[in-house]
């Protein structure tokens, strides 16, 4: 609205409605997460995840110093052209286009685009998912100015893509040690145990563990290990193997272990899961 100053556009957004509209779609799974939570999806999913990340690095995905933060400030600005490939090849053409002239869609599509890219590179913890949600906006950004020589061409990379999607991450999948974790230990998951992790918070021991364990992991300190499996009840945690050389625990507790490698963070890893059945 801002740098359009054109109000007839303004009007065909329709923003009122529009805004409402939104509103009523994010409530539909919202409050139910809301509810089901006790309001944690709010503390933790809003506290911890949004907040939380714009202003410190988590699970080291960004920098906790202030030099290696502005050297990561051109971070989206260099992987939108791997992201955005085979199209970012045009986008040195498509700013080219745009500086002497656009209209005000242009400009719409524009301001949302940098907004995203701006908020993401301000805050702290960098991933390279983060400014997805300006895809849309880029892709119709450029297809308003540009169109393939061929659409066979368009098609044939559409197909590719996703058929990438469909069967590389199966494949990646396998390297990741949650998974390799959760499949030795799967049969003996029970759902009310409690689970924690040292060292090692990735989506993926969520995502593997939390189909099998109602609780969501726990991030502890090292030192806080021994204290949470002493605990009464069953349990368990997710360690880095040389730390868990060092527990001295009772036989009937469960070991299981793997290596793997962490793609986020690019080294590899080596993991050990302590498990007490009650």
């Amino acid at each position: 609205m801002f740098f359009a100053r054109d109000w007839k556009v303004v009007r065909d957004f329709k923003l009122g409605r529009g805004s409402l509209l939104t509103l009523a779609i994010v409530a539909l799974w919202g409050v139910p997460a809301l509810v089901r939570t006790h309001g944690e999806f709010w503390s933790i999913g809003i506290g911890r995840h949004v907040i939380g990340r714009s202003f410190g690095a988590m699970e080291g995905h960004g920098a906790n110093s202030f030099g290696i933060y502005l050297l990561l400030l051109p971070f989206y600005f260099l992987w939108v052209f791997v992201s955005f490939f085979p199209w970012s090849i045009k986008l040195p053409w498509l700013t080219k286009t745009l500086w002497p002239r656009r209209d005000a869609i242009d400009k719409y599509l524009v301001t949302g685009i940098a907004i995203v890219f701006i908020i993401f590179t301000l805050v702290k913890t960098k991933l390279p998912h983060y400014t997805l949600p300006a895809f849309p906006l880029l892709a119709i950004l450029l297809a308003r100015h540009w169109r393939p020589e061929s659409r066979v061409f368009a098609a044939v990379i559409a197909i590719m893509w996703l058929g990438i999607a469909l069967i590389i991450p199966p494949f990646v999948a396998r390297l990741f040690p949650a998974c390799a974790l959760f499949h030795q230990v799967r049969h003996d998951l029970r759902p009310n145990m409690e689970f924690a992790a040292v060292d090692y918070m990735e989506p993926s021991l969520v995502w593997y563990f939390r189909s099998r364990v109602k609780p969501f992991p726990t991030p502890i300190k090292r030192k806080e290990a021994t204290d949470f499996m002493l605990k009464s009840g069953p349990r368990f945690i997710v360690m880095p193997t040389t730390l868990a050389a060092t527990i001295n625990h009772p036989q009937d507790w469960k070991t299981f272990s793997t290596r793997g490698f962490n793609i986020v963070k690019g080294k590899p890893v080596d993991l050990t899961l302590l498990l007490k059945e009650r």
